[in-house]
């Protein structure tokens, strides 16, 4: 008996790979508005993201780091998801929503690497503080 779902789940694993080894929006942004950086001790993921807001958008954003196929591919969806989105869109944006994107059922042991670019987004933007109209 063959399983139906060995197909889908062939494909994105495909597209998770693709991510891995092409990710987008990969480097390093010259003086962003927001940075931060984050490592998952356990498996040794880290990543490191720029962004570039222009009046509460995501204008540009940029991810480095190592880790799994996961964590990367993980962080490399995101920021085309965020790019173009305002500080309260990327705000809604939740665990769900980054498992979604993956599109595969990620084991509890893998959700930190999974959600390892969300937290640094997160954090990011946390600590942003708009500089002031002179």
């Amino acid at each position: 008996m063959t399983n139906d779902l060995t197909g889908m789940d062939e494909l994105y694993r495909d597209f998770i790979l693709d991510h891995y080894r092409n990710p987008r929006n990969a480097g390093k942004l010259e003086a962003p508005d927001a940075t931060f950086e984050d490592n998952n001790p356990l498996c040794g993921d880290k990543i490191r993201m720029d962004i570039k807001l222009r009046d509460g958008v995501v204008d540009d954003i940029k991810f480095s780091g190592r880790g799994c196929a996961i964590s990367q591919a993980s962080a490399s969806l995101l920021t085309e998801s965020v790019k173009g989105k305002s500080l309260a869109e990327v705000a809604r944006i939740g665990k769900e929503d980054v498992l979604e994107n993956l599109g595969i059922a990620i084991s509890a042991a893998r959700l930190k690497c999974a959600l390892l670019g969300l937290k640094v987004l997160k954090q990011a933007l946390a600590i942003y503080k708009p500089s002031e109209d002179l």
